[in-house]
């Protein structure tokens, strides 16, 4: 990714009932709000491409850094995703009176599913980017991918399980650069947190809600994703009503970079119907 100097003067920083958490919102005046969701271990500026593409459509894009990673500070007990949730919503109205669109990746998918389910008219758009409803992998080498995750960041520490996760999301000799960037991403997170939310994640499942969605949904499949296989995808896309689901060709699951050109548009499509 290129340098986050350009965001300096967008940081923030919201005291909620969970600690302080910095956002980046470089475009403050602009309409309507989008909020923007990070994956397990990533922070706020991961959305580097998108943020730019969306200010310059006249939006008001808001990427935070989730409680307990990037520069946000946990104060909670525990991490649960359905408080993490609630403090999406406070942080919302702290925002904006009107509804606004919620977009997530991975993780950051999981919560914005959540905030779905819940929205109570607080939002008007949902898109869901290499996600899921419940995390059940069916093949064993997928399994076996993310028993090894939970297992590295348990008995070898976070810093092994960063760079599995680095090599998994960015495999390409000419992505060493990427590499290492996501690892002192995911180094900076809370270390408790981290592995309370891959708990979370592991045990997540709310596919028996997901007809409880009544908002616009665009859902966002990368072709070559191994972390959330298309499969487990597709049951947002078959269970949400009147769900859209888009698959990004030559893609992995770090879709929002690794395709960012091809994503920025479908979001722009969705969102400016």
């Amino acid at each position: 990714m290129s340098d986050q100097g350009w965001a300096v003067d967008a940081e923030r920083m919201y005291e909620g009932t969970l600690g302080e958490m910095f956002f980046l919102d470089p475009n403050p005046t602009g309409s309507p709000c989008v909020l923007l969701l990070h994956g397990l271990g990533a922070d706020g500026a991961s959305w580097e491409y998108q943020l730019r593409a969306l200010v310059e459509a006249g939006m008001r894009p808001v990427a935070p850094d989730l409680p307990g990673f990037g520069r946000s500070i946990y104060r909670g007990k525990g991490w649960r995703l359905a408080e993490v949730r609630g403090e999406m919503f406070r942080f919302l109205e702290s925002l904006t009176a009107r509804p606004a669109k919620v977009v997530g990746l991975s993780m950051g998918g999981a919560l914005a599913v959540s905030m779905g389910i819940e929205a109570a008219g607080r939002v008007d758009q949902l898109v869901l980017m290499n996600t899921f409803a419940c995390l059940r992998p069916k093949t064993f080498s997928e399994r076996l991918y993310l028993v090894r995750r939970f297992l590295v960041a348990n008995l070898r520490g976070v810093k092994y399980q960063a760079e599995l996760v680095a090599w998994r999301l960015f495999p390409q000799p000419d992505q060493a650069g990427l590499r290492q960037l996501l690892v002192e991403k995911i180094l900076q997170a809370d270390r408790n947190v981290y592995r309370a939310a891959m708990r979370q994640l592991a045990v997540f499942d709310v596919r028996r809600r997901l007809s409880e969605i009544q908002v616009p949904t665009l859902v966002i499949t990368a072709e070559g994703d191994t972390t959330v296989p298309r499969e487990i995808q597709d049951v947002l896309a078959q269970n949400i009503p009147g769900a859209k689901q888009v698959v990004v060709p030559d893609s992995g699951h770090a879709v929002i970079v690794d395709q960012w050109e091809r994503v920025n548009q479908i979001l722009l499509d969705f969102l400016h119907p």
